[in-house]
């Protein structure tokens, strides 16, 4: 049988090749081996004078796939003729950890969905032992006088988010240290998904260390603090609280470090309560004050613990007041302890309205024979959504 070699040799080529291969350049904008394209032209030219149509056909054939394999310029993979699917020998690039579900999680949700209310409950012995263990059913929950239904009930130790209010003004001077190892102390019980920031005052209050999970970017920020010019203590609590709106944990706490009242703010003891009401942050303080009788003390500091007191009870926290520094660092242990051991109670309001005015909260303890006297503790209520 009589081939045009000529014309064969051009069909084939034109199905193989398409027009940018032919010209030099690939349609993904690689350059194309000329080369290999007219010595293929003379191997299909001396084969067709010898070849039976059956073979040449099968030579096209391994010729088109060796095209198909090098069409992005490389070499097969693996060497062979024949490149099979890829395969990943490294793992792929992960956007980010995949962490499981947790109660706290879906607890979250449901607090946006359904203006779900947590009231952290903290119960104690006379002796202010904590008392762990107790039940769903050991609570009775209510709401201007109203008893709400408890939703959620949850005592483990959840993480998080916790700002450090530490007073830099001059008076501080001789207490700094103990207060440093205080802060120290208080982060001993840290979990590891807790965050932290930190809030230094003086003349004016000024956010030192954003949330940060690091308790080392904490305690390293204080070893370099000095102690000089007024108390903005107000002004510090506003600031901390405003920043509690980026906390990325359900759970938020203030701890106060101060030796006094204020004098130097520009907000007002009454609009920093209303703030801390309407805030799901509770106050811990530690008030290093000077006796009643001490020279050269200020009306300011004497005012200093009532102050602490109620920015603290408003919030269902606790103020320590502290006559002996060196007492410091086994306060600030004891409030990290009652945090990790508390109960948070969770309800959704029988009252609907979104009137905006405040509600006030009460806990009670139920089926507790045999535990002897044991006290709750829990914020005061808190302020109604307008919208």
């Amino acid at each position: 049988m009589k081939v045009n070699t000529d014309s064969a040799i051009k069909r084939r080529l034109s199905a193989m090749f398409p027009a940018e291969h032919r010209r030099g350049v690939s349609s993904d904008g690689h350059c194309y081996t000329k080369a290999r394209v007219r010595c293929m032209k003379r191997l299909l030219k001396k084969s067709l004078a010898t070849l039976s149509p059956f073979t040449l056909l099968g030579f096209l054939c391994v010729v088109g796939l060796l095209v198909a394999s090098d069409e992005d310029g490389r070499p097969p993979a693996g060497g062979g003729i024949l490149a099979g699917p890829e395969v990943l020998t490294t793992p792929r690039a992960r956007t980010g950890p995949v962490a499981p579900e947790s109660v706290l999680d879906r607890r979250a949700d449901i607090r946006i969905d359904k203006n779900l209310v947590l009231i952290p409950v903290a119960v104690t012995t006379q002796l202010g032992q904590y008392v762990t263990g107790l039940d769903k059913e050991n609570f009775k929950l209510f709401e201007n006088n109203v008893e709400q239904e408890i939703e959620s009930f949850t005592a483990e130790d959840a993480p998080m988010s916790v700002g450090v209010v530490f007073d830099t003004s001059g008076s501080m001077g001789n207490k700094l240290q103990r207060s440093r190892q205080a802060v120290a102390e208080f982060m001993k019980s840290a979990n590891p998904e807790d965050e932290f920031l930190l809030v230094q005052f003086n003349d004016q209050a000024e956010l030192t260390v954003h949330f940060t999970p690091s308790t080392e970017e904490i305690q390293n920020r204080l070893m370099f603090t000095q102690s000089k010019g007024r108390t903005a203590l107000l002004d510090g609590v506003y600031m901390a609280m405003n920043e509690m709106k980026k906390a990325r944990n359900p759970r938020k706490a203030i701890l106060i470090i101060s030796d006094g009242g204020d004098n130097s703010s520009r907000y007002t003891q009454n609009e920093v309560r209303n703030f801390v009401r309407e805030a799901d942050v509770q106050i811990y303080a530690i008030g290093i004050f000077e006796g009643l009788g001490a020279r050269g003390r200020t009306p300011e500091e004497a005012d200093g613990p009532d102050l602490l007191r109620d920015l603290a009870e408003q919030t269902g926290g606790r103020d320590f007041e502290v006559d002996n520094i060196g007492e410091m660092p086994d306060v600030a242990a004891k409030i990290g302890l009652e945090l990790r051991n508390q109960y948070v109670l969770g309800y959704s309001p029988k009252n609907k309205e979104r009137d905006g005015k405040f509600r006030r909260v009460q806990v009670k303890l139920v089926k507790t024979q045999g535990l002897g006297q044991i006290t709750p503790r829990w914020r005061l209520g808190y302020y109604a959504p307008t919208q």
